[in-house]
């Protein structure tokens, strides 16, 4: 069980830009490389630190970002006040309208299991029924099955099972290649 003092608080970074957006304990790469470390696709991570921060918190940021925070006093010596974050931007669907897409979800694991991702994907919900949102979208990877579990617990629908969705990308090259076509 969590001790109330350690409940952390989600905040949504972009409010918080005056005194969170350079804040020493959020660190952009260092959670985006820890999530990408987890589903093994590190070798994957590109983007530098100003980069990260420049799009979401630059003048009209490309995303946007809740963290999770625990008080002060609460951390481990020399340890960060923030256990987890959540990466989301807005889509428009031709067919539905405005939509949220939850790019990232990463809790710490020693803080896992406490209720964090719940508050974190609630919070994004919240935001995205404020803004006049019908869905509310995200990936997982084929093999993350608690995840998979965890998001259909909470009512979400697989839409490869359900639909047959794939997803495709354009790499960088790609894109070139595509262009010169």
């Amino acid at each position: 069980e969590v001790e109330e003092h350690r409940i952390p608080l989600i905040l949504d970074l972009q409010l918080h830009r005056e005194d969170r957006g350079g804040h020493q304990s959020y660190s952009p790469l260092l959670y985006t490389e820890e999530l990408a470390e987890f589903e093994k696709l590190l070798d994957q991570v590109k983007i530098s630190e100003g980069a990260l921060k420049t799009d979401g918190f630059g003048e009209n940021p490309f995303y946007h970002c809740l963290v999770a925070e625990i008080p002060p006093e609460s951390r481990e010596p020399q340890g960060s006040t923030v256990v987890g974050y959540g990466l989301y931007y807005f889509t428009y669907s031709t067919w539905t309208g405005r939509n949220v897409y939850l790019e990232d979800i990463y809790v710490m694991p020693k803080y896992r299991g406490q209720g964090i991702g719940s508050k974190i994907i609630k919070k994004v919900a919240e935001v995205a029924l404020e803004k006049g949102c019908s869905q509310f979208r995200l990936a997982v990877l084929d093999w993350n099955e608690s995840a998979m579990d965890f998001y259909k617990a909470r009512g979400a629908k697989d839409l490869t099972v359900a639909e047959g969705w794939r997803f495709f990308r354009f790499d960088n090259e790609a894109m070139r290649e595509l262009v010169r076509m």
